[in-house]
């Protein structure tokens, strides 16, 4: 692995203060979320990771403000978010390292803007005002209005130009596994915070109210409807096959990394069953670092040359 400076130097990034806001932007993302970092670093190609780092960071930054405070402070507060990231990339300056180095990678790979404004109004209305979903078609409009333009504002920086409508399309459907998997995996935190994202529907399909998710309560209509969920993440997940002929061939182990370690998640929820209630379903420590540890080898064993015996 180049270090970051090299890395840095090969993404053609120069400039003491650029330099600077870029490296800012990557340790925010090393600090909130160490895996998806790590996997960057390991296993994307160099030029590419200073801007898939600053759209990851700049996809963080939008959620903790979307997630943070009273629905009176979230609005508030991504009103004056989305005013300074108009700023930023008109100008391609801005107070903010993370907006500069967002900004600039914008304009460096020529992402469209219109998926930057389409997850900024996502969540300042989906994501802020989220008050659950009363069935599947609630949960479909939620990931196109925000879910989907978020994963798209960092991924969608590997293609130069902004992804095409089949490539768009291929993570709209990775998108839909993840945020099934997320939410089965965050059950026990997003009730005790207030949050269902359950369909009320599904709920009453199985005859279970919130009071039984929230309490915790191991029933028969409580696993089924838990079951269920997971069969429903596992065949969307099982539709994201093909995702990898879709990336950039720089970001190929990346996405198979992000996609083994979903599976391994959604493997634990269905192991856990009820007890996805009582506590949120982690990674922990050593699968993330098998898994990436595993994607790394196999990388640096395909580009070993092979030799010819004569």
């Amino acid at each position: 692995m180049p270090s970051w400076r090299t890395t840095l130097t090969t993404a053609g990034i120069s400039g003491t203060r650029l330099r600077e806001d870029y490296t800012h932007a990557a340790r925010r993302v090393l600090r909130r979320e160490p895996a998806p970092y790590l996997a960057l670093r390991l296993l994307a190609a160099p030029p590419l990771v200073p801007y898939l780092a600053a759209g990851l960071a700049f996809m963080n930054l939008v959620d903790d403000v979307a997630e943070t405070g009273t629905p009176q402070q979230r609005a508030a507060g991504l009103a004056a978010l989305t005013e300074r990231v108009g700023a930023a990339l008109k100008s391609g300056d801005s107070p903010d390292p993370v907006l500069r180095a967002y900004a600039h990678a914008v304009d460096s790979r020529g992402l469209p803007e219109h998926w930057v404004t389409r997850f900024l109004e996502g969540a300042a209305t989906a994501e802020a005002a989220f008050d659950g979903f009363a069935d599947e078609a609630d949960f479909q409009a939620y990931l196109d209005a925000y879910a989907w333009p978020g994963v798209l504002v960092f991924t969608g920086l590997q293609y130069q130009g902004g992804p095409d409508p089949e490539q768009a399309a291929g993570w709209r459907r990775f998108v839909d596994a993840a945020q099934r998997v997320d939410f089965l995996a965050d059950l026990h935190g997003d009730l005790a915070d207030g949050r269902l994202c359950l369909p009320l529907a599904r709920l009453d399909e199985h005859s279970v109210t919130r009071a039984d998710l929230e309490r915790a309560r191991d029933t028969p209509a409580v696993r089924a409807l838990l079951a269920a969920e997971s069969r429903r993440a596992r065949a969307a997940l099982d539709a994201t096959h093909g995702i990898l002929d879709l990336a950039e061939p720089g970001l190929r182990p990346v996405i198979a990394t992000m996609a083994d370690l979903m599976a391994h998640q959604l493997t634990a929820v269905e192991r856990a069953g009820a007890d996805a209630l009582r506590r949120d379903v982690g990674y922990g420590p050593a699968a993330p670092l098998r898994i990436l540890l595993r994607a790394a080898a196999s990388r640096k064993a395909s580009r070993r040359p092979t030799s010819t015996r004569r």
